[in-house]
């Protein structure tokens, strides 16, 4: 028997599932997430002409990359962002008290996990997963992450966010989010927040616009955040891979503007990859900017 509505939990959210961007070159790609960034490609659904309609990149057991060819010219590369939920019918009944848009039940994706998507204040399409024991996920846990990989964790995932208030009431209100620090690349205006998933320690990061970029520049504020507890060591393999993979992007780590040393890569579209320490480079933390959210 399903609770009422005003009886409806939220259940847990664990973290960050995956990210969907679409891509031109799947070939291409493959070779900038396979190749250069060291993950594998556990799964995938094909059509039956053997063609791609979606991959699956595995940064871990619980976190992946997902790619969809057929990005066009003008076309914003995010597809949606997707959080790990231990029960999705009761987050989908708990969505529904809230007064949102779901299912009449959750149903089970092509790779074989309970999965449903609401969209956010900016339209974003936010799905949430739940991993089966007969998913695609789950039958190849502890495969496909070998010692090559760049990282073991995506972090973060950056999404970009026009109304700050509109979006905390969807992410800190309604998921249960928690703010853990917020930026300003100039000092005068906010750039950046932090929302933590309520179980877990990984983030979305809302970027900040007075005016949207256009569609086919969104790759840089849209990315993945992938954690390196050395970003020297990290650069060095990525230097000796960039001849074989064909990358012949800049290769060089700086200190953001949170204190922590990072790398930034674009793959064959654009889409960003940061490879990021966890902690300041003298592991004092950063304090949070005051600078009002931008003007809408």
């Amino acid at each position: 028997m399903l609770l009422g509505a005003q009886e409806a939990r939220r259940p847990r959210i664990l973290g960050v599932a995956h990210i969907g961007v679409y891509v031109s070159d799947i070939e291409k790609s493959r070779g900038f997430y396979k190749d250069f960034l060291g993950f594998g490609e556990p799964f995938g659904i094909n059509n039956p002409d053997g063609s791609v309609i979606f991959t699956f990149i595995k940064v871990n057991d619980y976190q992946y990359i997902e790619l969809f060819p057929g990005l066009k010219p003008d076309q914003d590369r995010l597809s949606h962002i997707a959080l790990h939920t231990d029960d999705a019918e009761a987050m989908r009944v708990y969505l529904a008290s809230r007064g949102f848009k779901v299912p009449g039940k959750v149903p089970k994706g092509r790779t074989g996990n309970s999965n449903f998507s609401v969209r956010d204040p900016d339209g974003h399409d936010v799905e949430f997963v739940e991993y089966e024991p007969d998913g695609m996920a789950m039958r190849t846990k502890g495969q496909f992450v070998g010692d090559e990989r760049i990282s073991p964790r995506m972090r973060h995932l950056g999404i970009l966010v026009g109304d700050l208030e509109a979006s905390a009431r969807f992410y800190r209100d309604v998921l249960g989010f928690t703010e853990t620090w917020r930026g300003s690349g100039n000092g005068r205006v906010l750039s950046w927040v932090n929302m933590k998933v309520p179980e877990g320690d990984d983030y979305v990061e809302l970027m900040l616009y007075e005016k949207l970029p256009a569609p086919d520049r969104r790759g840089s504020a849209h990315h993945i955040c992938l954690e390196t507890t050395d970003i020297a060591k990290s650069l060095d393999m990525l230097r000796g891979r960039a001849p074989r993979a064909g990358y012949s992007g800049a290769l060089e780590s700086r200190v953001g503007t949170n204190r922590k040393r990072q790398l930034n890569l674009f793959d064959p579209d654009g889409t960003r990859t940061e490879l990021m320490e966890p902690v300041t480079v003298d592991g004092k933390p950063t304090p949070p900017s005051d600078a009002p959210p931008p003007k809408r």
